[in-house]
């Protein structure tokens, strides 16, 4: 890893240059990636997140680097399974809109302003977010039949809370992954280091398989009539800026910070409200069956580099 990332430091020294000369670095299933994939991973990754600017450039490259192997096995299982590569035109402008909407841009024009400061172009950030949509209509697929959700339940718990005040938390996810228990307080004091170190944001995308690490592990606004039962519990313990103990998922490790914390007043609107609370439990879960997914494929691959 070191001789390959050594080269591509290299080519971050030469900027100016007019041309780079591409080498390749990683081939899978023929599917190659070279020296200026990474590098134009690495200029993605940082206008989604700024933050990662924090990072020396060997760590981020190698961030960079485990993140364009992920598309790629990502898209050469899609390319198993559909027809093509390509995405309704108002879904991937439903998408494009998300990602600059979570930047504080109000237009699409904005947004390939913002995107001229990293040399990409908004084509290179629709075929990204092509891949990880249809990733995700695979996993729901596969995996759909398999989500469990207590809907009475939930139900239940937004019923009790509907004529109170209400807590909205604002939330931000680092989600790792350990061989066996033992591991847990291990790795999670690593990773509690790195926070302290270099940042929430920076420690998500250097540790977290979730697809939120790409914009630092941030969740958004998630009310607690969504969360379950045990992960309620962990954050009401919080201040904001504070983060939970490890919580164990099925497959992996998570770890939440609050960034902050609003309260409502209002009735709660019931159909509204569960529906959030469904979408999030079925999504946590289609993410733990993605990374397993994508593990046992990933096994099977031809890979070199």
């Amino acid at each position: 890893m070191k001789i390959y990332l050594s080269i591509l430091l290299v080519c971050f020294a030469l900027n100016n240059a007019k041309s780079i000369e591409s080498k390749i670095i990683h081939n899978i299933e023929n599917e190659v990636i070279t020296n200026i994939d990474i590098k134009n991973e690495f200029k993605y990754l940082i206008a989604l997140n700024n933050s990662l600017n924090e990072l020396d450039k060997e760590k981020l490259l190698n961030i960079s680097n485990q993140s364009i192997i992920r598309e790629r096995i990502k898209k050469i299982e899609i390319s198993k399974n559909f027809k093509e590569i390509k995405l309704n035109e108002d879904y991937s402008e439903l998408l494009l809109k998300n990602i600059y909407s979570s930047l504080n841009l109000e237009s699409i024009n904005e947004f390939e302003i913002y995107l001229n400061d990293y040399d990409l172009k908004i084509e290179d950030i629709k075929t990204k977010i092509t891949i990880d949509a249809l990733w995700n209509e695979l996993i729901i697929q596969k995996y759909n039949s398999k989500i469990t959700i207590d809907e009475n339940k939930i139900k239940k718990e937004i019923l009790k809370n509907s004529k109170i005040k209400s807590k909205e938390y604002q939330l931000s996810e680092i989600i790792f992954e350990v061989d066996n228990k033992e591991e847990i307080e291990k790795k999670y004091k690593e990773v509690v280091k790195s926070i302290n170190e270099i940042g929430f944001k920076n420690s998500a995308a250097t540790y977290s398989f979730s697809e939120s690490a790409k914009i630092g592990g941030n969740i958004g606004w998630i009310n607690e009539n969504s969360l379950n039962d045990n992960i309620r519990r962990e954050i009401n313990t919080l201040q904001i800026e504070e983060i939970t103990k490890p919580i164990i998922l099925s497959n992996g490790i998570l770890v939440l910070k609050l960034i902050n914390i609003k309260n409502s007043e209002t009735n709660i609107d019931i159909e509204n409200e569960l529906k959030k609370a469904i979408n999030y439990e079925r999504n946590r879960q289609l993410n733990q069956y993605s990374k397993i997914y994508y593990n046992k494929i990933k096994k099977n691959l031809d890979f070199n580099g």
